[in-house]
């Protein structure tokens, strides 16, 4: 699924999923630092930071200083990013309508419940293993 998902974005847009899901991120915010997005994304430091020189360097998102913080920058949407993101958004939520079409609404509800359940476990394992 990932990869079929994963193909589509980069023959339609030249996104790899990584970079796609920061779009996403970043689109929701007014400017994010690198860290909230590891955390937002739930990907390690190496994957977002390649992915936003990758978006910087397309001229999708824009670095600025972090007034709140001088040690980090805030990541934005540039107005081709935002277009890009304005042009994607609707075809990612049509391929996920695409996906789930043989589900009942009452099956895609207990999968998004087990879902959570199985994100939930894995968290608090993961709080377990960060523990002294």
């Amino acid at each position: 699924m990932s990869d079929a998902i994963a193909s589509t974005y980069r023959s339609l847009f030249g996104l790899r999923i990584p970079e796609w899901r920061l779009v996403t991120v970043i689109a929701e915010s007014d400017g994010i630092t690198q860290q909230s997005l590891c955390v937002a994304t739930r990907m390690d430091k190496v994957t977002v930071s390649r992915g936003a020189i990758a978006l910087v360097d397309r001229g999708l998102v824009e670095r600025r200083a972090n007034d709140g913080d001088q040690r980090s920058h805030l990541l934005r949407l540039t107005p081709s990013g935002r277009a890009l993101y304005e042009q994607v958004a609707p075809k990612a939520l049509l391929i996920e309508q695409e996906l789930f079409a043989s589900f009942t609404a009452k099956e895609v509800e207990v999968l998004r419940d087990m879902l959570e359940r199985v994100q939930s476990a894995a968290d608090a394992m993961e709080q377990r293993t960060l523990e002294p």
